[in-house]
């Protein structure tokens, strides 16, 4: 299973760029540089999507080939929780830029803090989805 945890490392690094473009394009603010940051979102979809793509693959594998239903239900969970994953994220970058135009607005900055807990509670229920996936393929070792 190296690949899976290959590409799951390459989901982590895709997302730390999509953070890192984020903040450099609230820092264009008020005047936004949109089209930079336009292109830098459909560069991010596509390493998504290439890396969903993938994994669905192994999955499909893991499941016909190699008899592993538990691993590549494992695996359906991980993606319906990265998809919210990805879906929190955008909700977090869209509330960021709010409160930076409305700084009088204290609404945004509890609706940051609420995303924010809620991507934290994502974030533990991937890591024990990957425990779970880590304990069950290593049984059959």
């Amino acid at each position: 299973m190296p690949r899976f945890y290959h590409l799951q490392s390459e989901r982590l690094e895709t997302y730390r760029l999509f953070e890192e473009g984020h903040e450099a394009y609230l820092r264009t603010g008020p005047h936004y540089d949109f089209d930079h940051y336009k292109q830098l979102v459909h560069e991010i979809t596509q390493a998504f999507c290439g890396i969903s793509k993938e994994v669905l693959e192994l999955k499909g594998k893991l499941h016909h080939e190699f008899d592993r239903p538990d691993l590549s239900e494992h695996i359906e969970k991980l993606q319906c929780k990265e998809k919210q994953k990805l879906e929190l994220t955008a909700r977090l970058q869209l509330a960021r830029q709010r409160a930076q135009d409305h700084p009088e607005d204290e609404d945004c900055q509890e609706k940051i803090q609420e995303i924010k807990h809620e991507i934290i509670k994502n974030k533990e229920a991937l890591s024990e989805i990957m425990q779970d996936f880590k304990y069950d393929s290593e049984e059959c070792d």
